[in-house]
């Protein structure tokens, strides 16, 4: 009896490569995990692309909520 292979459908991403992002990013998806490599271009599992995509719009809010908190900071330091 032959098992069939259940081809799981990929997309290609590239992951930029810049000043203060150089490490490679881990995925963790189905008991997988994946090491992608910034500044290349792979393959990887549509899954996998989604969890980026999320970790994008979850780095912006996070770097938005850091300047909306870190601007009374900087007020005050302009008032002395």
């Amino acid at each position: 009896m032959a098992e069939t292979v259940k081809k799981m459908k990929t997309v290609k991403v590239k992951l930029p490569l810049t000043r203060t992002e150089k490490d490679d990013v881990f995925v963790g998806l189905n008991g997988k995990t994946y090491l992608i490599k910034r500044g290349v271009e792979v393959a990887v599992p549509v899954g996998v692309a989604k969890i980026l995509e999320r970790r994008e719009k979850m780095l912006s809010v996070a770097m938005e909520f850091e300047a909306k908190a870190a601007a009374p900071l900087e007020e005050l330091e302009k008032g002395q």
